[in-house]
């Protein structure tokens, strides 16, 4: 990789720190949609997955007063559960319709909740909270985005940006811890795989810290604006990817 590939890798890398550190997701998102013009799919993926846990890592740190076991393990034992499934089922299905049909559903949902007054607040108890789960890693599983139900059905419950947070952040480190063990075992990272990471971790560290201490700065409506944007834009990258317009990774949000 020549000296301007780099420097773009590092700017992307940089970003999908910032977004993880303001928002608490979508670091996959954003790397992607420039990785995969530099690197290799398989790469994009390990980073992906390795970086992550790095950036939830470092939000449940900061975020550790605020954290409930109680909310927590119910979203992680079904995403846990459903990760394996989704991958199984992507020899059975075509997963081109199920992105497109996700897409779909998360665009439709992010616009009628910028549009309207928020739903709820909903009181989810823990085994409906398992069957979210599960939902949760299917949809991880099959498109690679492995935070984005938990994420959103966090946000119908009322809670404060930090309580969110303080939940959905553990459930994506979980899935995270799962893709890796999966991507070492199948042996996706390389030598060249590490060099990369060594390369762009100061970026992504400066990114998530710098995202972090602006998070400090919004209030709750703000934020839930943020993440709606977000999911939109999570929604009209797989419907792109469905077309055909434009390539997506197999990392997790």
């Amino acid at each position: 990789m020549d000296g301007n590939l780099l420097l773009i890798f590092a700017f992307a890398t940089f970003l999908g720190g910032f977004v993880s550190g303001f928002s608490g997701f979508a670091m996959g998102i954003v790397v992607s949609g420039f990785w995969l013009h530099l690197i290799t799919p398989i790469q994009t993926a390990a980073l992906i997955a390795g970086y992550g846990l790095l950036t939830q890592g470092y939000g449940i740190a900061k975020l550790r007063h605020e954290l409930s076991w109680q909310d927590i393990w119910p979203l992680t034992l079904g995403t846990a559960i459903g990760i394996p499934i989704g991958v199984m089922l992507l020899t059975h299905i075509d997963p081109t319709h199920v992105r497109f049909g996700v897409g779909v559903l998360l665009v439709l949902y992010a616009v009628y909740s910028l549009t309207r007054p928020p739903l709820g607040p909903f009181r989810i108890g823990a085994p409906a909270d398992v069957a979210i789960g599960i939902g949760n890693g299917l949809v991880g599983g099959i498109t690679g985005l492995g935070g984005i139900i938990s994420t959103i059905s966090v946000q119908l419950r009322g809670w404060s940006k930090d309580k969110q947070r303080a939940v959905f952040q553990p459930v994506l480190f979980a899935a995270f811890v799962i893709i890796s063990i999966s991507q070492l075992v199948a042996g996706s990272y390389t030598l060249e795989t590490v060099k990369l990471y060594g390369i762009g971790l100061p970026f992504m560290v400066a990114g998530i810290w710098i995202g972090f201490r602006l998070y400090g700065t919004i209030n709750d409506e703000t934020f839930r604006k943020a993440v709606l944007v977000l999911v939109l834009l999570a929604g009209v990258s797989l419907v792109a990817s469905a077309s055909g317009l434009v390539p997506l990774g197999r990392g997790p949000s």
